[in-house]
């Protein structure tokens, strides 16, 4: 590993705590339409300073037409050599097109189109709703994520894809399947099915994918329902949010030497103490006592917005690459 590894990983941690702070203050809902998001950038956009990382690489239309290679870590770096995903495969439809975030490392993109055509017959599910991937260039995000900057993540709505081609209209505005029960602790049993499970699974048993994030409540489904087999398990980690959707990531691709992988999970199936103190700290979360109005007292000053300097840096030649 260099030098930079280490620094960038304590960053990427640290930027992932607070991704999952901010998720579990408010409870998870669907993506949000065209126009609930348009109205967020702008926003966003006119508080932002020009130099700004995530101006710079949310608004880039297209792919640094380099390369492929993922730069930096999951929440803290940029993409060269981006693919898009086809909006349209036999077995996937993209969500959200407005968003282009259809982006990812040509082996990410292999494997989403790959599992979209196995899911079918082998986990009794008619095709992929693909949500967010990556920006073009990857990067900071103008709303939301903190990680899928490197092209290695992939958000799959938990909603299975219907037997007819959905509208741009309806890819706007369409609210994937919250299967999470209400009191955050278990999965709905009318919305969770067997082949929700099968699909998790399935994705997990991809040798490429080094980490599945779902939802604590649908972790401890599948650790319930996982039978005998259970070595899969230990690829899918609790995280907040993720009850409308489950995200994949995969492991760096061999020879990007700037791009910081995760370390292996510790334990076995993760069915444990871990996942009971995440839904503890989930359900606490949810169920917090509002203070009385006029006592929340001052709202802390958001954090200064990252510059490239922030960036690995090779960044820059991302950035300004045509």
């Amino acid at each position: 590993m260099n030098p930079f590894s280490g620094i960038v990983a304590r960053m990427a941690l640290r930027a992932t705590l607070g991704a999952a702070l901010l998720l579990v203050a408010t409870p998870a809902r669907a993506q949000q339409t065209e126009t609930e998001e348009m109205a967020r950038r702008a926003k966003v956009l006119s508080q932002l300073p020009h130099n700004a990382a995530k101006r710079i690489f949310g608004t880039a239309p297209g792919p640094a037409p380099l390369a492929a290679r993922a730069i930096g870590s999951f929440a803290r770096g940029c993409l060269a050599g981006a693919t898009a995903l086809p909006v349209d495969g036999e077995t996937w439809q993209v969500m959200r097109l407005s968003r282009n975030r259809m982006w990812g490392h040509p082996q990410l993109i292999a494997l989403v189109e790959r599992l979209a055509r196995r899911a079918p017959k082998e986990a009794g599910w008619p095709g992929l709703l693909v949500g967010d991937i990556s920006q073009p260039r990857g990067g900071p995000m103008l709303t939301g994520h903190a990680s899928h900057q490197i092209g290695l993540d992939a958000d799959l709505w938990l909603t299975p894809m219907p037997a007819r081609r959905l509208s741009r209209e309806e890819r706007e505005t369409m609210s994937a399947t919250n299967i999470v029960r209400p009191d955050w602790m278990d999965v709905d049993p009318a919305a969770y099915t067997p082949a929700h499970l099968a699909l998790i699974r399935l994705a997990a048993r991809e040798k490429a994918v080094a980490r599945i994030f779902v939802n604590p409540a649908i972790k401890v489904a599948l650790c319930r329902d996982a039978g005998t087999d259970r070595a899969w398990l230990s690829k899918v980690r609790p995280m907040w949010g993720h009850n409308y959707h489950f995200h994949i990531r995969i492991a760096c691709p061999a020879g990007d030497a700037s791009c910081v992988d995760q370390p292996l999970p510790a334990d076995e199936d993760g069915c444990g103490v871990e996942l009971q103190d995440w839904l503890k700290k989930q359900y606490a979360a949810m169920n917090r006592p509002k203070p009385p109005p006029g006592t929340q007292g001052k709202p802390k000053p958001p954090p200064k917005p990252w510059t490239l300097d922030d960036l690995p840096d090779e960044c820059r030649a991302i950035a300004v690459a045509k």
